[in-house]
């Protein structure tokens, strides 16, 4: 991890400012990379660092974090979204592929897949 990242995250209030050398250094103790360690997991699990600036707060005031079930219920529905837009994508690009769509103007594929056919055609009679 990168010094700005890490200074960052000490500005945003998501690490504690670490002690120093006496050399002027950052040590950062071992409750510190853990919670380095808890930010970029919830990080890789879609939560924003607002999000997780959020869920950490409340566990450092010692309350239960009743709303993280939810919270990664909506992560979770975010990503099957995702997923399903991205399969959509997937199985348009295989029908581009197995058409040999040529061009996106001005293919010469038949039965081509791309919309865009009769949008140049409206396009070309425009100007």
């Amino acid at each position: 991890m990168n010094v700005q990242t890490l200074r960052y995250y000490e500005r945003r209030g998501l690490l504690p400012e670490p002690q120093r050398s006496l050399g002027g250094h950052r040590d950062y103790d071992e409750n510190s990379v853990a919670l380095l360690r808890v930010v970029k997991t919830a990080q890789r699990l879609g939560f924003t660092l607002d999000e997780v600036a959020e869920l950490l707060d409340t566990g450092r005031h010692r309350h239960p974090t009743p709303d993280l079930q939810a919270r990664a219920q909506a992560k979770l529905d975010e990503v099957d979204r995702r997923l399903e837009d991205l399969n959509t994508i997937r199985q348009e690009l295989v029908r581009v592929i197995d058409a040999r769509c040529d061009s996106l103007t001005n293919c010469t594929c038949r039965d081509c897949p791309i919309p865009f056919i009769e949008l140049t055609a409206v396009t070309k009679g425009l100007t």
